[in-house]
């Protein structure tokens, strides 16, 4: 097996402008600026994720970021108090309630899009934090 120092994720945007103040002032992240003109998501738990401009970004076809927080529902308001909306997903396995929240398989979560479009989740778990 071979060994390395650190790790981290990372995932594109087409607008760094446009990233930076959804991560900052909107999720409340501290962004710092990374190598070769990225952003670095500092982690509450330590680490970070690079986000970086891409000109022929396409919105991942996942969740680029998992945050926990104490309360979704709250987390919810909050965010659409600052004109986010959640995600809607047509899927009887996601069956979300009319704030796009699903709940009953598992912990509650939503759903939220970056301004590039990649989704970010929302998951309920005591041990979160909701500002």
């Amino acid at each position: 097996m071979f060994k390395f120092a650190e790790a981290f994720s990372s995932f594109s945007v087409d607008d760094l402008d446009a990233a930076r103040a959804f991560y900052e002032q909107t999720l409340g992240f501290e962004v710092k600026e990374g190598p070769m003109g990225m952003l670095e998501l500092q982690l509450p738990t330590g680490g970070h994720v690079l986000v970086y401009p891409k000109p022929d970004h396409r919105p991942a076809t996942f969740t680029v970021l998992n945050l926990m927080v104490a309360d979704v529902e709250r987390a919810v308001d909050v965010l659409a108090a600052a004109g986010v909306t959640t995600e809607r997903y047509d899927s009887p396995e996601l069956a979300q309630d009319g704030k796009g929240i699903a709940r009953g398989n598992g912990p509650s979560i939503a759903w939220v899009a970056d301004p590039a479009g990649n989704v970010v989740a929302l998951i309920e778990d005591p041990r979160g934090a909701t500002g």
